[in-house]
């Protein structure tokens, strides 16, 4: 029991760059090592290791010992799928990334996250890494107003409560929606998993979402209809529920994990916690 709760989880983002040329020579401590040359391919690596900080230093690990360990260990194996394979679906190498990062590492992993875009990532925890799946995530947006009002409640006292929130023509947000799929191991190059996730969440979800007035346009968030009231906290959970069984017909064991949606860049909700 004590070890749990002495136990910390250290994450460390690495961020480099596949030059066409082959090129690992360049540096900006901030933008990535190695840096940029010509069109290259610009990635993050997130790596998370477990254990307990020294007594005398507080260190769990250097951090330069991540950022070396990726560079002396992952960044051989990218690069050589980047030359020799660039079709290779990226989650089908995170297994071998995994082992290759645990073999050097001194601590154990928690986290492998290869960021391929701002907007796209593949990921193993120690949870998916046991599973033997790989977890994919992905954002969308789409544009919508609603309002903030519960019948449950007087005029008076929902103006009080939701504020500027329960302005009677509502009010609009730029919405982002990023849902979380597992993927067997055994599934990655027999489904285009990105591909599906994109389809899914442009036809269940955004075809609905998109440029409406959440309140009358959509049923899901309509109460006169026996909808909800659309707080972020509700939308996250009817996308998550209206998206997970598109995702499960998909098949070869493709399921919806977890789905976070934006409000605003502060102000997010996760279903399921």
């Amino acid at each position: 029991m004590s070890s749990d709760r002495t136990t910390t989880e250290l994450r460390r983002t690495v961020r480099f760059s596949i030059n066409p040329d082959g090129s690992t020579h360049g540096q900006n401590n901030f933008a990535g090592t190695p840096a940029s040359s010509g069109l290259s391919r610009y990635y993050e690596i997130t790596l998370g290791v477990l254990g307990i900080p020294a007594p005398d230093t507080g260190y769990l690990i250097g951090i330069q010992e991540i950022d070396a360990l990726v560079r002396r260990e992952l960044l051989p194996i990218i690069g050589k799928a980047c030359t020799h394979t660039p079709q290779r679906d990226p989650a089908g190498m995170l297994d071998e990334l995994w082992e290759a990062a645990s073999n050097a590492s001194n601590q154990p992993l928690s986290l492998l996250r290869w960021a391929l875009s701002p907007y796209y990532c593949v990921e193993m925890t120690t949870p998916s890494h046991h599973a033997h799946e790989v977890l994919l995530r992905q954002t969308f947006e789409f544009a919508g107003a609603h309002r903030l009002h519960t019948p449950s409640m007087s005029d008076e006292e929902n103006a009080a409560f939701f504020g500027k929130c329960n302005n009677l023509s509502g009010h609009g947000h730029n919405y982002r929606l990023e849902p979380t799929i597992a993927v067997p191991l055994e599934s990655v190059g027999r489904v285009n998993a990105q591909h599906e996730l994109q389809r899914a969440v442009n036809e269940i979800l955004l075809e609905q979402l998109d440029h409406t007035f959440l309140n009358s346009d959509c049923a899901w968030f309509n109460q006169s209809a026996g909808g909800v009231i659309p707080s972020v906290e509700n939308i996250a959970r009817i996308c998550f529920e209206q998206l997970a069984p598109a995702i499960e017909s998909i098949g070869h064991g493709l399921r919806l994990v977890r789905l976070q949606a934006w409000e605003t860049e502060k102000t997010s909700a996760i279903y399921p916690a």
